[in-house]
């Protein structure tokens, strides 16, 4: 831990934290928005765009990362993403049957080649980034503060 009492970890862990996290967040976006063309997609993503908030966090502390985000934001993230899911379904029901796909496909293998792929795996890792970072959340604000585990 920090022996200066600042929260979060030393400087050296800080530093390389401010230099990946934006790299690791980037990194899980692409896994979103290419989910549909090569491996990944709206849950890997999430769970990639997560970890970045998580390393934060670990870095950081909790305060840092609350005055940044706050928990009611977290649940609104996680709420729009089901409903934009509910909506993609929703919107394809409208033209026959639940999920049809009502964008026009175009070149396969493109970015934009798979119709409503992509922003179902967007409003998935919409989900899944705001649970599991919740949950992550959950298990900090259970632990109390001041108490080291790795004191006898």
């Amino acid at each position: 831990m920090n022996s200066d009492h600042s929260p979060g970890m030393t400087i050296i862990v800080k530093t390389v934290t401010r230099l990946t996290a934006w790299l690791i967040l980037l990194y899980g976006i692409h896994i979103i928005l290419h989910g549909h063309v090569s491996v990944g997609g709206g849950f890997a993503g999430g769970v990639i765009v997560a970890l970045s908030f998580i390393h934060l966090m670990l870095a950081y502390g909790k305060e840092m990362v609350f005055k940044r985000i706050s928990k009611r934001r977290i649940s609104v993230w996680a709420t729009v993403g089901a409903l934009m899911f509910l909506a993609i379904a929703l919107a394809g029901w409208t033209d026959g049957y639940f999920f049809r796909n009502f964008l026009p496909p175009e070149q396969p293998f493109h970015l934009f080649s798979a119709g409503t792929i992509p922003l179902g795996d967007i409003a998935i890792s919409l989900v899944v980034w705001a649970g599991l970072f919740a949950v992550f959340v959950a298990l900090v604000m259970l632990r109390p503060d001041g108490e080291d585990k790795n004191e006898p």
